[in-house]
């Protein structure tokens, strides 16, 4: 039986009810986890973590104070630990540690065994030891990290639905170890700690550690496609995919959304308040390079796509030559070197496909070279690169410049 949520009846400070309909009928059941109906006004006034102290002691981490010194009240092990980020701009999302499920290891199936997903869906797409890999937000919206142990490597896989990022980490820098909930948001953000002897601190946008024994140490990117699921497909045909059988017996259909029009890219409505940077809507997507912790550069999803339905344009980002792609169709956009064997590659638009000036050949999204000389040939994506609503980057870097055409 899969579960069904058919309308959300409440919120509060620190618990969100929502109501379910199974074959047994309708009932009133509480779960961890932050969903709530467009709130355009949000009720949570700001405040301040100090009486959420407990929850950070439960991580075995001190509170911090803006200057980065600990001020936790007692310290039995003798060692006290700083944060990089005052105590008060962190939120209690009310749901506790590991209140929001983190996934291990879920299944994965080939497409047409995934018909919990339509093809306009949002994935983020990843290769892994040359397969292809997507892991829907349909699953993320109820869980936001997914842990995965391939053979070479260790990932999370991370989406936060109140900031619309999709990011993928290396887990090298935890040990291999598993990435859980904390319970905390930073600027709405998803703050995942360590399940470690060394549990820290993680804003998931902000890349590294802001409290705990890990402080300062930084999470390595892979690289990642935020799309649609149709467009992945169309990219990867013999993609493997999450199923929908993650042991928790929800529903993940499109239409168990469970965030009413929050994703509205002109909705200013936000679970804790927060000022906003009005130079573009709240909501928008865009691709984003960071080119340090305070700025880089953002590419409106709206802006790609006032030329055409594919876009190639060249940019730099912190003296960094990047071009980045756009296809409207899928919806998505990646940013790669345009340099082949040492040598600058230009790419233009023609008969709406993206080619190289030099050869002719045909390229898509993901960086490959489809059609002529250089078929076969891949680009070197950006790892740094990600995708995130407008308000949350510009929060996270608020020196970033805006690409506009």
């Amino acid at each position: 039986m899969k579960l069904k949520r058919t309308n959300i009846v409440g919120f509060s400070r620190r618990r969100v009810t929502r109501w379910w309909r199974g074959s047994g009928g309708e009932g009133e059941r509480e779960r961890g986890g932050l969903f709530f109906s467009f709130i355009p006004f949000s009720p949570f006034p700001p405040f301040s973590l100090s009486p959420f102290l407990p929850l950070l002691f439960l991580l075995g981490l001190a509170a911090c104070d803006t200057g980065g010194v600990a001020v936790t009240p007692a310290d039995p092990s003798g060692t006290k630990e700083t944060c990089t980020v005052s105590l008060d701009q962190f939120a209690d999302g009310g749901v506790g540690k590991d209140g929001i499920p983190a996934l291990t290891d879920p299944p994965l199936v080939n497409p047409d065994e995934a018909d919990y997903l339509v093809d306009t869906d949002r994935v983020i797409g990843f290769m892994v030891e040359e397969q292809p890999v997507a892991v829907p937000h349909n699953i993320l919206w109820n869980h936001e990290i997914a842990n995965f142990n391939f053979p070479s490597i260790q990932l999370a896989v991370t989406y936060c639905p109140l900031t619309g990022s999709s990011m993928v980490f290396d887990r090298a820098a935890i040990g291999g170890g598993e990435f859980g909930g904390s319970g905390l948001l930073l600027r709405n953000n998803l703050t995942m700690y360590d399940r470690t002897t060394s549990e820290s601190i993680w804003p998931q946008m902000g890349r590294l550690a802001v409290c705990g024994p890990r402080l300062g140490a930084s999470l390595r990117m892979i690289p990642a496609l935020e799309m649609t699921w149709g467009g992945w497909k169309a990219l990867h045909p013999s993609t493997k995919v999450a199923s929908d059988e993650t042991g928790f017996g929800w529903s993940y259909t499109a239409a168990d959304y469970p965030y009413a029009d929050y994703e509205a890219p002109e909705n200013d409505g936000l679970l804790f308040p927060m000022e906003i940077d009005r130079r573009r809507g709240p909501k928008e997507r865009l691709l984003g390079i960071p080119d340090d912790r305070r700025g880089g550069t953002a590419f409106p999803f709206f802006e790609l796509d006032e030329a055409g339905p594919a876009r190639a344009l060249h940019a730099s980002v912190a003296g960094r030559s990047v071009v980045v792609f756009w296809d409207r169709s899928a919806q998505g956009a990646m940013a790669f070197e345009p340099r082949l064997n040492g040598q600058t590659i230009t790419f233009e638009v023609r008969d709406e496909r993206i080619v190289d000036v030099g050869t002719e050949s045909t390229w898509r999204l993901d960086g490959l070279a489809t059609d002529g000389p250089l078929a076969g040939t891949r680009l070197e994506p950006i790892a740094e690169a990600f995708v995130a609503f407008w308000f949350a980057w510009a929060a996270f870097y608020p020196e970033t410049q805006i690409w506009e055409d």
